[in-house]
């Protein structure tokens, strides 16, 4: 038994002080008034040195694995190691269930990632569903990326639905000319800064890829439905206009992933949806490809949801950023990396809040002179998995 006090915790309703979180065995037992203590004599002690105690955050779109998986365009390491080194990474960002973000892309049109390969991702699929009968330190999850023309995998896909292997399903499409694309010098700019291509081999690819064939919106409905009725959530990316959310509505979709633009996050919330921005967008203070900027979304109310996207550190920094330089409420601001998006994957049953029952995915966050907030502890089902000392000398 654990008993974690001293702190500000961070409960489903509000911030609570002089209280502490009693652990026992995988679960939290109660959040009681620190007075009570005294009620647990063999209880072990965790002193919270007036920081926050906060839910283990919930990533629900990072390819950050691809990264360690493949550095390099020539370089493709262990998938076994790339997971365990990349766990001691995201454990010590409080990201204690991460949703793997692998690709499925026909062809990357911007640069050779050898782990987009089919035969690749599927070796990533495996070894990340292996993870949940090995030694392991967070909850990993499969987060499947598929893009609309990549019609030769849709059966490999539907595999490894059935096969439960697959925890939130995305479609994307990132043909030029509409979504993150929709601009076309973005798209042209984009591709010359990963490839060496003449202004003519550019409009070659845009008229390729806005002539690839692509999923009907039949088979969609029917890839969405079978997702669905396995209890996987489904997702849509890059939402561009009205009608869009209207179709990926209909077919069962429950969370718009980085809405373009601010009257298209507002319809998706008013229509239900859970909205994603990206952290790194918050710490940039824009979004790199000209659209949505997070932090207006978050002004609107019509986001919620933070994922590191391709930066990990991003969400812890961009909570405090978000409170402390834009005036947003702090518990709110943790709700979007711990409940939110719980709720969005349907896990909230299990974890994303401090509360009885519930997983004991708890970190305890501090902060330096200067603000600068530090990871002390991290614990993932009753398991204190790190304690970390900053020092002086």
């Amino acid at each position: 038994m654990f008993i974690i006090h001293n702190g500000k915790i961070i409960t489903e309703e509000a911030i609570v002080d002089q209280c502490a979180v009693v652990i026992e065995g995988e679960t939290i037992q109660s959040v009681i008034a620190e007075k009570e203590m005294e009620n647990y004599p063999k209880a072990q002690l965790i002193d919270a040195n007036g920081g926050y105690i906060s839910p283990g955050f919930i990533d629900i779109h990072s390819d950050y694995i691809e990264t360690l998986a493949s550095p390099r365009p020539t370089s493709m390491m262990d998938f076994n190691v790339s997971l365990r080194e990349a766990e001691k990474i995201l454990i010590s960002h409080g990201i204690t269930t991460m949703f793997h973000s692998l690709s499925f892309y026909r062809e990357d049109i911007f640069h050779h990632k050898p782990m987009r390969n089919p035969e690749n991702v599927q070796r990533m699929v495996d070894a990340i569903d292996a993870t949940h009968n090995e030694l392991h330190l967070i909850r990993h999850r499969l987060h499947a990326r598929f893009e609309l023309d990549n019609i030769g995998e849709v059966n490999r896909l539907v595999e490894n639905i059935e096969a439960d292997k697959v925890h939130l399903l995305s479609f994307m499409d990132h043909t030029p000319g509409q979504g993150q694309y929709r601009d076309l010098e973005v798209y042209r700019r984009t591709l010359q800064g990963y490839r060496n291509l003449t202004d003519d081999d550019v409009q070659t690819v845009i008229v390729e890829r806005q002539n690839s064939e692509s999923m009907t919106l039949e088979k969609i409905k029917e890839v969405a439905d079978i997702a669905i009725n396995k209890g996987i959530a489904v997702a849509s990316h890059d939402d561009d206009d009205m009608e869009k959310l209207e179709i990926v509505k209909s077919f069962g979709t429950s969370i718009s992933e980085f809405p373009i633009t601010l009257d298209v996050a507002k319809k998706a919330s008013e229509m239900g949806l859970q909205t994603i921005v990206g952290a790194p967008n918050v710490l940039l203070g824009g979004s790199h490809s000209g659209n949505l900027a997070a932090t207006e979304a978050i002004e609107h109310n019509c986001a919620d949801i933070l994922c590191s996207d391709y930066y990990p550190a991003a969400l812890l920094h961009a909570i405090f950023t978000l409170h402390e330089k834009y005036g947003n409420d702090l518990h709110s601001m943790f709700q979007m990396v711990t409940l939110n998006p719980a709720k969005a994957v349907r896990m909230d049953n299990e974890i994303g809040s401090i509360k009885a029952g519930k997983k004991a995915d708890i970190l305890v966050i501090e902060r330096m002179d200067d603000g600068y907030p530090m990871l002390t502890k991290t614990m993932v089902n009753g398991a204190l998995i790190t304690t970390t000392n900053y020092r002086l000398k």
